[in-house]
C-alpha cells in the first residue's frame, strides 16, 4: 500500500467510482494533506496501491443529537395512557439529567464510531445539551461543546456544531420547564457559548459551526430576529413542524402553520435547514422549496417517534433539496435512512419508485445523490469526490451478495435496498482509513467505555 504520514493514504484505487459527474472506471484518487488533489479515470493500479472493488462519497448525516444514542431501545415500553413524542421527550428529559461532560463524550464517540461504520463522514451535532446538572453553569460555557469536540476527534468523524438556542417551553415565550434547565440560554450566553463553539472547534480539520435556534416554540420572534444577525455568514438549522400539536399550538398562537410563519417573518435562503417539517401543506412545501432551505428529514426517528411522513414528492418536484439525519440515534446506518425514506413514500402513496427522479432512473442512485448534495448544503462542505474537496469515502464489498451481476447505479440501488451497512467495506475521513472490514479501529475501547457510562447511568 502507498501511504502517506499519519496513516493517511497517497492514492487509492478503485475499480467503480462514484465521483460528481457520474460512475468512472478503473479512477485513482490522489491525496495531499487529506483533501482529493487530482482524479484519474480508465487507468491502470500501481504496484503496491491500495486497490477497491467499489467506492462512493461519505454521506452527510446533517442532523444528530449524539448523546441519544444511550437511551436507544430504552423507551420502547407502552405507558399507562399511550405514548407519543411528547411522552418519549419526558423520559429523553430524564436520561439526559444524569450526564456529565465526560460521559456525553463516551456516548457521542460511540455514537460518530457507528456513524462512520454506517457510512455517514460527517455529522451535523444539534447539541442543546449545555450545562450542568441541575442547570448549574460550567466555568466554561462551551464545556459541553468541548465534550462533542473530543468524541469527533476520537472517533475521526468531521464535524459541523450546531450550538442550539433554547430559552423557552412552548409558544408565546412560555417560562422554560425545570427539567429543562440544562438547555436554557439567553440571547448574551448564546453569543459566548458561539464564541467558545468556534474556539473549540478550531482543534478540528474542516470543521463548522452554525447556529440553530431550537425551534419556534423554544424561541421568540425577537429572539430569533437577534439569532438571525449572530448567523451572518452561518448556516441556520431549526427544528420545524415535526408534530401536529405543535402546529396546532402553532396556530393557536400566530394564526399560522410553523413552515408558513418562519418563511414569513424570517429572511430563509440556502443556508437554512429546516429539520423534519412533516406537517407541510402543497403550498407550504413549495414555498419552502422556492426558499432554498434544505429539508433535514430522519426517516428512521421520525418513525420510531410516529412523527408522520414528509410531503416528498411536492417538495421534490418544486425544486426543494434534502438531506438525511440520523437523529435520536436510535439506529445508525445512512443506507436504512434512504431506504426508509422511500419506504415511507410508498406506503403513503401506495405505489413503487416514488423518489427516482424520472423513467428508467435508478431510485437508490437518485436518492442517495439528492441527500449527498443536500446534506453537504446544509453542513457547509462540498459535496462528493471532486478536487480539493477532503477525501471521505466509502468502500462497498462487491463480494456481497446484493451486488452480484450489478454494474453503476445498480451497485447503488443493491446497497440502499438489500445490502445496507454489511455491505461496508472500509471508509476513509481526510484520507486515514478509520474503518476496515466494516469495523472502526477503535471500537472495542469506546465501546467499552460507553458500556460503563451506561451502566452507571442507567443502573
Amino acid at each position: 500500500m502507498t501511504s502517506g504520514t499519519r496513516g493517511q493514504a497517497a492514492s487509492l484505487f478503485f475499480e467503480h467510482l462514484l465521483l460528481p459527474g457520474g460512475w468512472a472506471r478503473d479512477a485513482r484518487l490522489t491525496l495531499e494533506s487529506g483533501l482529493v488533489a487530482a482524479i484519474e479515470t480508465g487507468t491502470e493500479s500501481r504496484p503496491g496501491e491500495e486497490r477497491h472493488a467499489c467506492g462512493l462519497p461519505g454521506l452527510p448525516n446533517l442532523h444528530s443529537h449524539a448523546f441519544q444514542r444511550g437511551m436507544a431501545g430504552l423507551a420502547e415500553r407502552r405507558g399507562p395512557a399511550g405514548d407519543s413524542f411528547w411522552t418519549w421527550r419526558d423520559i429523553m428529559y430524564r436520561f439526559v439529567d444524569r450526564m456529565t461532560p465526560d460521559d456525553v463524550e463516551a456516548i457521542a464517540a460511540l455514537a460518530y464510531v457507528e456513524m462512520l461504520e454506517g457510512g455517514f463522514t460527517r455529522v451535523g451535532e444539534f447539541h442543546y445539551l449545555h450545562h450542568d446538572r441541575g442547570g448549574a453553569r460550567f466555568a466554561d460555557i462551551a464545556r459541553m461543546s468541548d465534550a462533542i469536540v473530543a468524541a469527533a476527534a476520537g472517533s475521526g468523524i468531521a464535524l459541523t456544531l450546531l450550538p442550539v438556542f433554547y430559552a423557552h417551553a412552548g409558544f408565546g415565550a412560555l417560562p422554560p420547564r425545570p427539567d429543562q434547565a440544562r438547555f436554557i440560554l439567553d440571547i448574551d450566553g448564546y453569543a459566548r457559548l458561539l464564541e467558545g463553539a468556534d474556539r473549540v472547534a478550531a482543534s478540528l480539520p474542516d470543521a463548522v459551526v452554525g447556529v440553530a435556534p431550537h425551534s419556534l416554540r423554544a424561541v421568540s420572534p425577537e429572539q430569533l430576529r437577534q439569532l438571525e444577525q449572530l448567523a451572518t455568514g452561518r448556516l441556520v438549522h431549526i427544528h420545524i413542524a415535526e408534530q401536529v400539536k405543535e402546529v396546532e399550538d402553532c396556530i393557536a398562537w400566530s394564526g399560522q402553520r410553523p413552515v408558513a410563519w418562519l418563511l414569513d417573518h424570517a429572511d430563509v435562503d440556502g443556508r437554512w435547514c429546516f429539520v423534519h417539517a412533516t406537517h407541510m401543506t402543497d403550498d407550504e412545501a413549495r414555498a419552502m422549496a422556492r426558499s432554498g432551505a434544505v429539508a433535514g428529514l430522519c426517516p428512521i426517528t421520525e418513525a420510531n417517534l410516529g412523527d408522520g411522513l414528509f410531503p416528498a414528492e411536492v417538495f421534490i418536484d418544486a425544486g426543494g433539496r434534502y438531506g438525511v439525519g440520523s437523529d435520536s440515534n436510535v439506529l445508525i446506518d445512512s443506507a436504512e435512512e434512504l431506504r426508509l425514506l422511500e419506504y415511507g413514500q410508498r406506503l403513503a402513496r401506495r405505489e413503487r419508485n416514488v423518489l427516482a427522479r424520472g423513467a428508467e432512473r435508478s431510485t437508490g442512485a437518485d436518492i442517495h445523490a439528492a441527500a449527498m448534495a443536500g446534506g453537504a448544503a446544509a453542513l457547509g462542505v462540498t459535496a462528493g469526490l471532486t478536487i480539493g474537496a477532503a477525501a471521505d469515502i466509502v468502500s462497498l464489498d462487491l463480494r456481497h451478495p446484493s451486488f452480484a451481476g450489478r454494474d453503476t447505479d445498480a451497485i447503488v440501488d443493491g446497497y440502499v435496498f438489500a445490502g445496507g451497512g454489511r455491505a461496508i467495506d472500509c471508509v476513509w475521513r481526510r484520507g486515514e482509513k478509520l474503518v476496515s472490514a466494516g469495523r472502526h479501529r477503535d471500537r472495542d475501547a469506546i465501546a467499552e467505555r460507553y458500556r460503563a457510562v451506561l451502566s452507571r447511568i442507567i443502573a
